[in-house]
């Protein structure tokens, strides 16, 4: 095999058909092996090779004649002195950090460890066994694809749903998947799964982390998984346990499936992990970073390098200060937009992205290159706008053009449903699209990713039966997960056959669901839950990688029920523009609208006075919002005005009756009702100024009808 002295970028391996460049950045590293493994069997590499080149830190090599599907890892040699911050050991074979894909992920063994395991954190002794029969091991991988006529489908804000789903839960149990299929990439990309997606009408979907992650020796011990996968190793590599083995490699079929998603007009949004990575804090193991270049890779505490800064509760932070990591999460971003056909990420924990020396700062390098780039910039972005770092909590604060995750919508909309006092206040806020949290900085409705349940906390069938988390399987003694879920087990706690309870619960599901789905904003939908999928009340299942996790698709009637309920919201947001605004409600007539483009409406019929808002009558739980279709102020792309029929949502969230006069606004008005919690059956027109019957713990909708629809 002919060695030449290659070029130090690209970064990572690439093959152009005639052999592989290997380039690898490590800035105090003193030596670099590149290690060659015959198969993901082999005890030892067949051959180490010496990087004798170097620039800029970045040491590489051309091996000619090599092809794709070889293994291979790295040997960094440096100092090991954990106290200053270096920790290379170059008995620890290491996986590249641009390795597009990643295998021998699945076990945990002592030998992955770069210290004596067991030692005292006094006495950090190397560790100098050998690795290599052991570690994960990177691969070579032609990324070539044909994409035929595969185009993003570019979905407006305004216009989006989206849908949080895991690859292997969602498809897992299906039963029409085909089993070698179920739970991956190309069970994903299936006729059923995308036939449930359509029927719902989702336009996108999140998918939690499909990067390669690693495990967590704990969870190993005790018989269980990081099923969630928010542990990642590989920011290039799609995670082999999703790949199905009828394509190529997890690349090919991850593409195939994004081919298949965007022929349906479905995005993908990945969710994505840069805070911090699979090897923890200092005492994880050595695995790639660590061992490359500690020091660069991670932010160390300042009095003592040998521990990490820690803003996520994952035992350790990228360091997003260095322009080689930051360069290393950019070039990772725009690999997944251009060479995988992504159509935006969810950021966790972004605030820990946008820390500086410490504070969270939105003038920082992430965030500014971020918005200057050509690729990024255009892309769905999506911040969880906060961390676990003093002032990490920066919700409406990310400027354009990030969205974020509404942790304020969730709460006030959980808190508003179990009957906490004095919410309607924060209640129309965040139904109108939260205004109070996003204009200041010239940012629209669309800024809001509202949700009300996702992946952490309770599943929405959970909210409404459980008061407490029942965590026991996660083998913590209950002590993990958070004691504020915000849940009303409607009388009873867990499964109930008392008839009055369920319909209850199952009215409450409806009031949440609808209340998300006719916010202004972008609604964000926990997959499964419109299945009535349940945990038993564990509201941290990243560990569950079995059926309390997975979607359960043999559906009861009360299931069915909901779903078609699920269904016929989204129709309703979809067909009626009032809902999908692209600017902020003014509370003003507009041009020569009939009413103002919203109004807030008393059970009496008229307009809300200062004190039935709440802050002199703390339990009124009552609500009215009339939206006018004449008053949406915005054009279509071909510069027509957008008009639509003007919508009636009443809302009643006490426990008892409440006849609502029906609003008239001019003569003659009537409402047709489109739905009620309490009766899903129309029950025709109802004239302006004469009583609604809202029962409790219900949510009505109705459309203004004209006179020649009468």
């Amino acid at each position: 095999m002919r060695r030449t002295k290659g070029k130090p970028y690209p970064l990572g391996p690439t093959w152009d058909g005639r052999g592989v460049n290997f380039a690898l950045f490590s800035e105090h590293a003193s030596s670099v092996e590149l290690c060659l493994f015959d198969s993901i069997h082999s005890r030892k590499e067949s051959c180490r090779i010496p990087l004798t080149e170097r620039a800029n830190h970045v040491w590489h090599i051309y091996l000619e004649e090599m092809s794709p599907g070889r293994l291979y890892g790295y040997r960094v040699h440096g100092p090991y002195d954990p106290e200053n911050g270096h920790r290379f050991n170059p008995n620890k074979v290491l996986v590249d950090p641009y390795a597009k894909a990643v295998v021998r992920t699945d076990k945990f063994d002592e030998r992955l460890f770069g210290y004596q395991f067991g030692s005292s954190q006094e006495n950090f002794k190397m560790d100098r066994r050998d690795n290599a029969a052991c570690a994960p091991l990177s691969v070579v991988v032609d990324t070539s694809f044909t994409w035929g006529n595969d185009r993003p489908p570019n979905t407006p804000w305004n216009q989006t749903i989206i849908y949080e789903t895991h690859v292997k839960g969602l498809t897992v149990q299906h039963p029409q998947v085909p089993v070698p299929l179920r739970g991956t990439f190309a069970g994903l990309a299936s006729e059923p799964a995308i036939n449930h997606l359509k029927s719902l009408g989702v336009t996108a979907v999140q998918l939690m982390p499909i990067q390669q992650h690693f495990g967590e020796r704990h969870l190993q011990e005790k018989g269980l998984k990081n099923y969630w996968g928010y542990n990642t190793l590989g920011y290039f590599a799609p995670d082999n346990r999703f790949y199905s083995g009828q394509m190529g490699d997890p690349v090919q079929e991850f593409k195939s499936m994004v081919c298949c998603l965007h022929k349906e007009g479905i995005e993908v949004i990945l969710d994505v992990v840069y805070n911090h990575t699979a090897e923890g804090n200092h005492l994880g193991p050595t695995l790639s970073f660590r061992g490359i270049d500690n020091r660069a890779y991670y932010r160390l505490n300042a009095k003592n390098p040998e521990l990490y800064d820690d803003f996520t509760g994952c035992g350790n932070t990228l360091n997003t200060k260095h322009p080689e990591i930051l360069q290393l999460i950019m070039d990772s971003l725009r690999y997944w937009v251009t060479e995988m056909h992504v159509d935006g990420f969810r950021f966790d924990l972004a605030a820990t992205l946008a820390r500086e020396n410490h504070d969270v700062d939105f003038q920082g390098a992430f965030i500014k290159i971020i918005q200057q780039d050509p690729v990024l910039s255009q892309v769905k972005l999506i911040a969880e706008p906060w961390d676990l770092g003093e002032g990490g909590y920066q919700v409406g604060n990310f400027p354009p053009p990030w969205s974020e995750l509404n942790g304020k919508f969730r709460d006030t909309v959980k808190r508003f449903w179990k009957g906490d006092e004095g919410k309607l206040p924060k209640l129309a806020s965040r139904i109108s699209g939260s205004s109070d949290v996003y204009q200041h900085n010239g940012r629209r409705p669309q800024a809001s990713i509202n949700f009300i349940t996702s992946h952490d906390g309770f599943t929405l069938q959970d909210l409404v039966s459980y008061n407490s988390k029942h965590n026991e399987a996660n083998q913590e003694r209950n002590g993990d997960g958070t004691d504020a879920n915000d849940s009303w087990n409607c009388g009873a706690e867990g499964p109930t056959k008392n008839t009055k309870i369920k319909s209850l619960r199952a009215r409450q599901k409806q009031n949440l669901m609808a209340t998300l789905l006719l916010s202004q904003g972008v609604p964000l939908i926990c997959g499964g839950d419109e299945l009535g999928r349940t945990q038993s009340g564990n509201n941290n299942a990243y560990c569950q990688d079995n059926e309390t996790s997975w979607y359960n698709w043999n559906l009861n009637k009360e299931q069915k029920k909901f779903l078609e309920f699920v269904q016929k919201i989204i129709r309703v947001r979809k067909t009626h523009p009032v809902f999908t605004r692209t600017k902020f409600f003014t509370g003003k007539k507009i041009g020569k609208s009939a009413a103002k483009d919203i109004s807030w409406i008393s059970p009496n019929g008229r307009d809300m006075t200062q004190a039935e808002w709440g802050w002199t009558t703390p339990f009124a739980r009552s609500i009215g919002l009339r939206l006018s279709g004449d008053a949406i102020n915005d054009i279509d792309e071909n510069g027509r005005p957008i008009q639509g029929e003007t919508i009636l949502i009443l809302i009643n969230a006490h426990y008892e009756k409440v006849p609502f006069i029906l609003p008239a606004h001019k003569k003659g008005t009537r409402w047709e009702l489109i739905f009620d919690t309490f009766s899903l059956d129309p029950i025709g027109i109802g004239r302006g100024g004469t009583a609604y019957p809202l029962a409790g713990h219900s949510l009505a909708v109705l459309c203004l009808k004209s006179k020649r629809e009468k």
